[in-house]
């Protein structure tokens, strides 16, 4: 290849990361939005038993691990831009019905609207392995982390809209919120549509995969388990407390703003370092910015731990934003360098599928861990599963001597 052709194809690169990193700020704000207000919203839908008020965030995480390996297969069947705007469909569809069934008073169809606001999101999630599939060996794992800076404009949109559209529908709550998810959705698939990914790229050409291994010998090799432990690890953890959040702040006489604004605080510690931690991954590889992020978790704990003041809240949620970001993002650099191209479609499904069907586990545990124990109990939870995910790294380390081992 040229040098000509070399740059054009970096240039490429960059265009198709930026277009998709403002389709994540946009379709992407439907998860803040549905994450900050679905728990409450569930609380007001329910009785005198609040045990399954964050019942829809569940869904929605459900939403997202079922549709994680139907949402690889269309978009290798469709190619990547078909397959992403299929995906701002279901997403649009999610938000009507999670409107209609706020106008029914409908605790139930309001979490099946989450649910399929979630496997939306499973389109979403796909964003970053297709600026990494994209892009130059060099610049994957920039890709994926300027992909994912786009959560900077989520962190400010999602809870913005849901501040300013939550009585638009008065005495309905939160309606107008749900509702904004549609424009969000047709907004995105108008930019999505700029997207040029040539066939190969986009997966029609990797029909045919002679030199593709099966699942099974990927998925077991110790940088990929490595990297998919430390990856739920990260997200479950991630999800566990930012559910219960919250709860936790309006029990304690905070106000729903403040809960609010502390999950946009959150969300924006989430994608703010995107900027930066590609290059960081780059630097000093991704297993040192993935310990980086456990460390980032056990001190979200500490401080959440230290007392019940907003100033605690918000710090210990923006230290969680922070831990995922290292934490996630490595491990996704991690998962990239673990396939070949012909292979990246059930991988990926494989990862998200896993991935995502532990967080929706750690919403709905976050919920009844809450009722029953309390803040604290959430964590507490933290320093357990960070010590695991830290001997996972351990064990790659180990490993890495033998030929067979990455």
């Amino acid at each position: 290849m040229t040098a000509a052709a070399i740059a054009e194809a970096g240039r490429e690169a960059r265009r198709t990361a930026l277009i998709l990193a403002a389709s994540q700020a946009i379709i992407g704000s439907a998860a803040p939005i549905a994450i900050s207000v679905g728990g409450l919203a569930g609380h007001y839908l329910l009785g005198s038993d609040k045990s399954l008020a964050t019942a829809p965030i569940t869904g929605f995480n459900v939403g997202v691990a079922l549709g994680a390996l139907p949402a690889a297969a269309i978009i290798r069947r469709l190619g990547q831009r078909d397959g992403f705007m299929t995906g701002t469909i279901v997403t649009a569809l999610g938000g009507l019905i999670a409107t209609l069934a706020l106008f029914q008073a409908s605790f139930w169809l309001f979490a099946f609207g989450l649910l399929v606001i979630g496997i939306g999101g499973a389109f979403v999630q796909q964003f970053r392995f297709a600026a990494a599939d994209n892009a130059p060996s060099e610049f994957k794992a920039r890709a994926i982390s300027f992909v994912l800076a786009g959560g900077i404009v989520t962190a400010i949109l999602g809870p913005q809209i849901v501040i300013f559209t939550r009585e638009l529908f008065a005495p309905v709550m939160f309606a107008g919120s749900f509702a904004s998810i549609l424009v969000l959705a047709a907004v995105g698939a108008a930019v999505l549509s700029l997207l040029r990914i040539p066939a190969k790229a986009a997966g029609k050409a990797d029909i045919t995969d002679s030199d593709a291994r099966p699942l099974s010998e990927i998925v077991s090799r110790p940088r990929f388990v490595a990297a998919l432990f430390c990856a739920v690890g990260s997200y479950a953890l991630m999800s566990f407390v930012m559910t219960g959040a919250p709860l936790a702040m309006v029990g304690c006489g905070l106000s729903t703003d403040d809960a609010t604004l502390g999950i946009s605080w959150h969300v924006m510690a989430m994608f703010a370092p995107s900027f930066f931690t590609g290059s960081l991954i780059y630097r000093f590889g991704a297993e040192r910015i993935v310990a980086t992020g456990l460390v980032l978790l056990i001190g979200c704990a500490v401080v959440a731990l230290s007392g019940l003041a907003l100033w605690q809240f918000w710090t210990a949620l923006i230290l969680l934003g922070l831990g995922w970001n290292f934490g996630f993002i490595g491990a996704t650099a991690m998962v990239a360098d673990s396939y070949r191209p012909s292979e990246k479609g059930k991988v990926q499904g494989f990862h998200d599928f896993v991935l995502f069907g532990s967080v929706a586990f750690a919403s709905l545990m976050s919920g009844a861990v809450y009722n029953a124990w309390g803040w604290e109990m959430l964590n507490w939870i933290i320093f357990p599963v960070t010590v695991l995910c830290f001997m996972a790294l351990g064990v790659l380390k180990m490993t890495r001597a033998r030929p067979t081992g990455a």
